[in-house]
């Protein structure tokens, strides 16, 4: 399977969904480079990217979370904000890789926050109309100041594809 993730340390530690590496045995991260006036080999078009091996730290299948390590340093990373401030109509953007679309990003509101999906569910969720699709599971759910806060995790969706409700 393919999913997202975000960097949470300079040391390799990135946060993804657990059903992305659900019964995975391999993990292998692509890790853009983004383009660099003047530096050979690098293009606008085609984004260079390093290909790592990951290992399986932990995952939580209840909060739909996992930690994987790669073993590189110095990485650029996202910082955790406080999903507690989090408010309906706050501006957000879903950072992945919809449909195989690599490193994209999408902007929406907060919809609702402590979103259950029923109500014997122990996990909260924050609700956005931010287009999010397949392959953006994983990914990083980032306010305007760029701190992470959520992961983007699922969709309601009738037809399968973004119907604004994330």
């Amino acid at each position: 399977s393919t999913g997202s993730g975000v960097i949470l340390s300079a040391d390799g530690y990135i946060v993804t969904n657990y059903h992305v590496v659900r019964g995975g045995r391999r993990f292998l991260v692509s890790i853009p480079r983004p383009a660099v006036p003047g530096v050979p080999g690098r293009s606008y078009l085609r984004p260079v990217s390093q290909e790592v091996s990951a290992l399986l730290i932990g995952s939580d299948r209840e909060t739909d979370l996992a930690v994987l390590k790669v073993d590189l340093a110095d990485l650029p990373f996202a910082t955790l904000g406080n999903s507690d401030s989090v408010m309906p109509g706050r501006l957000v953007l879903a950072f992945g890789s919809p449909l195989g679309l690599t490193s994209s990003v999408t902007m929406g509101v907060v919809s609702a926050v402590g979103r259950q999906l029923n109500d014997e569910d122990r996990m909260l969720y924050i609700q956005t109309d931010t287009p999010i699709n397949p392959g953006n599971s994983g990914g990083p759910l980032v306010d305007a100041s760029g701190q992470v806060m959520g992961i983007n995790t699922m969709i309601l969706s009738q037809s399968g594809g973004s119907e604004g409700i994330g």
